[in-house]
């Protein structure tokens, strides 16, 4: 095993939370800790006259999510694919960058290429699952291990995703502003989570103004100042930016007892090859406005930290990479956050957030989801509902326009499965 991959311990004022690498089931511990979370669940909705096992939606209330940190299981990564400058899938690393730590000070012109040398992305076409979906059939013995025993399970893992779906159950009890669709298909045994554009959300997209499209752009051209394309390379600012292009890890984890596979994508890597292996040696960057009041840092501290945090604690990621940039447009500092260390950076911030609400949220969230999604078949959709200040609601679809596992898929993974059985008959 990796000496990286070892387990991480955080503590704070009111939270802790264990990464176990062994995932037999089999720790007493880990047991214990899995029956007084479920009791105290049980009795805080009990208290508000629910029944957790019949109730039709669940609470986004924070102080119903402050107790212990869930175990969550050293994330490792099992593979990764990328995205070329059309949208292609291949099933290797092509698009990994390399990172180039830049000068405290560096002065990126962010604007720079946004006119004449940029590509952007369709953001139209909805993808769904499918980049995940090509990804696992073509590494199905990466999840089920050879001489696994026979089971009505085509993948070992209860939850298939996107790393933004998970961070948008994270950020929920804290968002104040915009809501969620998650469609959810359960699949010989395994739940898959897509999203779906929300109402809101597609008249945001069609109405953006120039200067918020341009500052999106923004984002990507920190990435083209502080990437190089491998370990002997230097960035090179003066090429085209293409958002088509991404490079994606695919992870194993666990959260209590739900069993997560899930991709997302990484901006780069440590270059040292001394670092420690995926994806401990990931980086994302990111960029914000410069800090100039007290107010301003609170506000960082409780809105933009806590997203940041969230999508790099999924993956494990140890660091965030920051851009701080002027109204123009222009980089003027870079600071280092490492997510181990975020918790003691808004622990003074009044009513902020707390990580153990973020987890134990997302881990009753899928525990709710299982209760309600209980026919297996991919002509069933469940959509999962959320406003803010108001509790998860959801509705059952079949054979609707919400249906989103490609018959491709479903019909690889029926063959695959029956060709398993009979070997084994």
């Amino acid at each position: 095993m990796d000496p990286h991959r070892s387990s991480i311990s955080y503590h704070s004022h009111q939270s802790s939370y264990k990464r176990q690498r062994d995932d037999s089931g089999r720790n007493p511990r880990e047991n214990k800790h899995f029956r007084t979370n479920t009791q105290h669940q049980y009795r805080s909705e009990s208290a508000l006259g629910q029944n957790p096992l019949s109730c039709r939606t669940l609470s986004t209330r924070r102080e119903l999510y402050e107790r212990d940190f869930p175990v969550y299981k050293q994330p490792v990564e099992v593979g990764c694919f990328s995205l070329d400058s059309e949208r292609r899938f291949f099933n290797d690393s092509r698009q990994m960058r390399y990172y180039v730590e830049p000068d405290k000070n560096p002065n990126f012109n962010l604007r720079d290429g946004y006119r004449d040398r940029f590509i952007k992305r369709d953001d139209s076409v909805k993808e769904r699952l499918d980049h995940i979906l090509r990804w696992i059939v073509a590494n199905k013995s990466k999840i089920n291990p050879t001489g696994a025993a026979a089971s009505p399970r085509a993948l070992d893992v209860d939850f298939v995703t996107w790393r933004g779906h998970l961070t948008k159950l994270l950020t929920t009890p804290y968002e104040t502003r915009e809501g969620w669709l998650l469609a959810v298909t359960r699949f010989r045994g395994t739940f898959y989570i897509s999203e779906v554009e929300t109402e809101a959300a597609r008249r945001e997209r069609e109405n953006r103004t120039e200067r918020h499209e341009e500052m999106m752009y923004w984002g990507y051209k920190f990435e083209q100042y502080t990437c190089a394309d491998n370990t002997h390379s230097l960035p090179d600012p003066g090429g085209v930016v293409n958002t088509n292009e991404a490079f994606c890890t695919v992870v194993q984890t666990r959260l209590a007892d739900h069993r997560l596979l899930f991709s997302g994508e990484v901006d780069c890597r440590d270059k040292d090859p001394k670092a420690p292996a995926a994806p401990a040696c990931y980086v994302e960057l990111k960029t914000s406005a410069e800090i100039c009041t007290p107010k301003q840092r609170s506000n960082f501290h409780r809105f933009k930290l806590l997203k940041w945090w969230a999508q790099s604690f999924l993956p494990g990621v140890p660091r965030v990479v920051a851009g701080f940039r002027d109204q123009e447009g222009v980089v003027v500092s870079v600071e280092t956050f490492h997510i181990s260390k975020i918790s003691h950076l808004i622990k003074n911030e009044y009513n902020c957030w707390k990580p153990t609400v973020c987890m134990n949220f997302c881990c009753d969230f899928l525990s709710f989801l299982k209760r309600v999604v209980t026919e297996d078949s991919p002509r069933v959709v469940h959509l999962f509902s959320w406003d803010p200040y108001k509790d998860v609601t959801y509705s059952a679809h079949r054979d609707s326009q919400y249906c989103f596992l490609p018959h491709w898929y479903v019909e690889e993974m029926t063959r695959s499965e029956d060709s398993q059985y009979e070997s084994k008959a």
